[in-house]
């Protein structure tokens, strides 16, 4: 077990024991699938993620909902993936990035997309041309996330002070996913844990007084992270609807387990 601090954060990275090479790549394995595209932008920001017109920002709006082994039971919301399309003719080698805001229950395609990330997969001057394809084949793989912002929390509608928080997270770059959060008053090491309601949203009914720190667990295949903040992400009198700043930037590509590619 490993500590760093840098500035105000305190990492503490968990090794969890794995039957993987240390030199097999997993985390670059690249699968194939079909993808469709959604006609509306309000299907995907209404999407199972929940979070909602905020969606619609993320890489531009483009924005996919992905199977039950993407979206790992709200687990995979956030995640980001280099979506290629295999028609040489009308699709770019680059392909372009998606980030999963929601579940897909389709048997027939990994991923449905944004109108907007199904075009971004073509060339100059061929999305129109590429729409009209309705589905194509596609190469795709997990990539890391890049916000400029750092990793914030909105607190959600549902909250009621001071009986129950719930907060969503957003801006999570990398390539983690988070596994578990706890809330604590600044300075107080004694931490409630939230639990997963949905999607990228958390909460507690055990709402500590006054401002609030955040601690998590991030994790993904065989590498752990957990991190905090040790200063105020929450203030004592925090409101319905805001967007909140954790000074956490994560930037951290853990591997994915070791299923064949």
């Amino acid at each position: 077990m490993g500590f760093y601090n840098i500035g105000s954060l305190l990492f503490v990275i968990l090794m969890v024991s794995s039957s993987c090479s240390e030199t097999k790549e997993c985390g670059k394995c690249v699968y194939q699938s079909k993808v469709a595209f959604f006609s509306s932008p309000s299907a995907l920001s209404s999407g199972a993620c929940g979070y909602g017109p905020l969606a619609l920002g993320f890489e531009g709006g483009n924005v996919a909902a992905g199977v039950p082994s993407i979206y790992k039971k709200g687990a995979g919301c956030g995640a980001c993936f280099r979506v290629k399309c295999k028609n040489s003719k009308l699709c770019s080698k680059e392909g372009t990035r998606v980030v999963v805001t929601d579940l897909n229950t389709s048997n027939q395609t990994d991923f449905v997309l944004s109108s907007n990330a199904f075009k971004a997969m073509a060339n100059k001057g061929m999305g129109d041309t590429l729409l009209k394809q309705g589905l194509v084949n596609v190469d795709y793989r997990r990539v890391p996330c890049d916000y400029k912002n750092n990793l914030a929390v909105r607190v959600e509608e549902i909250s009621k002070k001071p009986d129950y928080l719930a907060i969503k997270f957003l801006y999570q770059g990398g390539q983690t996913e988070i596994v578990g959060a706890d809330v604590a008053t600044v300075g107080d090491a004694n931490w409630n844990y939230l639990s997963r309601n949905y999607g990228a949203v958390w909460g507690t009914d055990r709402v500590p007084k006054g401002a609030l720190q955040l601690r998590l667990r991030v994790t993904q295949g065989f590498d752990g992270l957990e991190l905090w903040q040790d200063k105020a992400v929450l203030p004592a009198d925090w409101n319905i609807g805001v967007v909140y700043d954790t000074g956490i930037k994560v930037t951290q590509v853990a591997q994915d387990a070791c299923y064949p590619c």
